[in-house]
């Protein structure tokens, strides 16, 4: 059992130290946003924030975050308007969709520690983040318009 702020709000998560997050997260703390995809931390579907930076969910226990803030893509903004969210909307980034939360949470992250990325940049920071539909052209595209504050 571990105490964990989770979009804020000081939660306690019931269950082993050695529970997954990702598990924790969607069956103990009804946070579904988060999506599975690999359970590997290859693909980026999972991601969400350990205080502040981007962690592969599946990777992390909710040992490893006791005592720390986590933000998952519901807690990024409860009316959607994070500059990320209303990028993705304006250039309709997602074609299926499934990798676009973990997608836009690596993306919040980035432009959190580097506000005004270049191409390269956001293309190496967003790497570890798989789209099996090809829309890197329309994420790139996102990052940099959310660079600039919508």
């Amino acid at each position: 059992m571990a105490s964990v702020t989770i979009n804020g709000e000081a939660r306690t998560l019931d269950g082993p130290d050695d529970t997954v997050l990702l598990w924790a997260l969607r069956d103990m703390a009804g946070l579904t946003g988060t999506k599975y995809g690999c359970g590997a931390g290859l693909c980026g579907a999972c991601t969400v924030h350990v205080d502040g930076k981007a962690e592969k969910s599946c990777m992390v226990t909710v040992g490893d975050v006791a005592g720390k803030s986590v933000t998952t893509i519901e807690g990024l903004s409860a009316d959607g308007s994070h500059p990320v969210q209303v990028a993705w909307r304006e250039l309709h980034v997602p074609q299926c969709g499934f990798c676009q939360t973990g997608q836009i949470m690596q993306a919040a992250s980035l432009l959190a520690e580097n506000p005004k990325p270049s191409d390269r940049e956001i293309l190496d920071g967003m790497a570890d983040n798989i789209c099996r539909c090809g829309c890197y052209e329309r994420i790139v595209s996102a990052v940099r318009l959310a660079s600039t504050g919508v």
